[in-house]
């Protein structure tokens, strides 16, 4: 793992590393915020999963975490959001919504994208790992959140994993990548042609198919313009409602799918994940 920077914020530091990943073939760059705390204490951790077009340093530079997870006491990791590099193939017609910047957390079984586009490997169990092995991580206290893709992202793996994660939140997350068109293109290039095979990718279809979480928060803005046509929240509502998940919906009144909506809610997210990493 080799350091790009450090900053001191908030009495705690703000880093950006690459390392050399196992599970894209690539190098792959993240950032770690680490709070002031006591020597040799162990820390939570909160996962942070970016939407389309996203590196690791949207929310870095724009999210408006650091005071709030220095108040906390919270680690909050951020990765980037596809591999990267030369001869990582990307979208044929230079598209924002496959290929580079859109790997859409998922292990990609179909040629080109196979070979370095596993993400779901790296951000469930290599990054986990590298953090585990060089950070003051509690890996007994982790939380999850994203934005869009991100979303998309943290709700499919807390609901594959409920013991891992205390809790998962989202911002505009795409509920149903199986059924709008910025997962059917995703899923299809990615996956293959084979539906079945999406649904462990899909949030409301894992809730159908039995997968559960005790409680979900997700923030949407009303003036989102991706929100009839890719996010549609009211299919996970409808699902949350029938396997009995207590689902917070927050609409936010003319808020759009921006960092000013994200930093807005930041704190209110963050809040929510600490009070729930805090139970023993």
């Amino acid at each position: 793992m080799e350091r790009v920077s450090t900053n001191r914020c908030f009495g705690g530091e703000q880093g950006v590393y690459k390392h050399a990943s196992a599970a894209t073939g690539t190098e792959m760059t993240f950032s770690v915020f680490v709070p002031p705390h006591e020597p040799g204490a162990k820390l939570p951790v909160v996962w942070y999963l970016s939407g389309l077009t996203c590196t690791h340093a949207n929310v870095t530079e724009k999210g408006e975490f650091r005071r709030i997870c220095a108040e906390l006491g919270l680690i909050f990791v951020a990765p980037d959001t596809s591999p990267r590099g030369e001869g990582v193939p990307d979208d044929p017609a230079g598209a924002y919504d496959f290929g580079l910047g859109a790997g859409f957390y998922v292990d990609a079984t179909q040629a080109p994208f196979d070979r370095h586009y596993r993400m779901w490997s790296y951000v469930t169990e290599e990054l986990p790992a590298l953090i585990a092995e060089n950070f003051p991580v509690d890996s007994a206290r982790q939380s999850i959140m994203g934005h869009s893709m991100g979303g998309h992202g943290a709700l499919t793996i807390a609901l594959r994993s409920p013991d891992r994660y205390a809790s998962v939140s989202a911002f505009a997350p795409i509920v149903a990548p199986s059924q709008v068109p910025w997962g059917e293109k995703a899923l299809t290039g990615y996956l293959g042609e084979d539906r079945a095979l999406w649904r462990r990718h899909d949030a409301v279809a894992l809730i159908e198919d039995g997968a559960r979480v005790a409680e979900l928060l997700v923030d949407q803005g009303t003036a989102d313009p991706f929100l009839t046509q890719e996010l549609r929240p009211e299919l996970l509502e409808h699902a949350c409602k029938a396997a009995g998940i207590n689902l917070m919906l927050n609409l936010r009144e003319g808020y759009d799918h921006s960092y000013y909506f994200i930093s807005t809610f930041m704190a209110d997210h963050l809040r929510w994940h600490a009070a729930r990493l805090g139970k023993d």
